[in-house]
């Protein structure tokens, strides 16, 4: 196993869209490994396949809710509710934004055995399940935010931080 780099906003690949996997492969288990990885050095809850530079339908998500899974070809087939929370993204390092996501979403995916299976979820799982196959189609949380970024390290009086957009 390894640590990918993980690819910061800004990276083109970010806003690329995902190629579905077809089948599993000896490099495609060392990917969701090292995904595993990557995101536990970091400190993160999720991660898809785009974020470590590879244009695959491939998520990997730890709440600890449950046992840590890997989705491939993961889709939302039901959401409801709504739930307004802080997200931030290991994508966009020290910045959070205030995001409106379903409150409970169900998720069809292949697991690592290339089983379909059907994934539950609720509050930050479903959150979490949101943001990462957002990645899949090139989807920043940012894009979603309600009120602008902040800084995550930014004294409490202090001024909110304005992100702008690289061109």
């Amino acid at each position: 196993m390894a640590i990918r780099n993980i690819r910061v906003d800004g990276d083109d690949i970010l806003r690329k869209t995902s190629k579905p996997i077809k089948e599993m492969t000896e490099r495609l288990e060392t990917l969701i490994d090292d995904m595993f990885e990557t995101m536990y050095e970091n400190n993160g809850v999720g991660l898809a396949a785009p974020q470590v530079g590879v244009l695959k339908r491939l998520i990997v998500i730890d709440v600890g809710e449950d046992q840590p899974m890997s989705l491939i070809n993961p889709e939302i087939v039901e959401a409801d509710g709504e739930q307004i929370g802080d997200e931030g993204c290991l994508s966009l390092p020290g910045l959070v934004g205030e995001v409106a996501r379903p409150d409970h979403v169900i998720v069809k995916a292949l697991d690592r055995n290339m089983q379909e299976i059907t994934v539950e979820g609720t509050g930050l799982l479903a959150r979490c399940l949101c943001h990462e196959i957002d990645h899949l189609d090139g989807v920043l949380y940012k894009d979603l935010v309600i009120d602008g970024l902040h800084r995550t390290d930014m004294p409490e009086d202090e001024e909110e931080y304005e992100y702008e957009e690289e061109d």
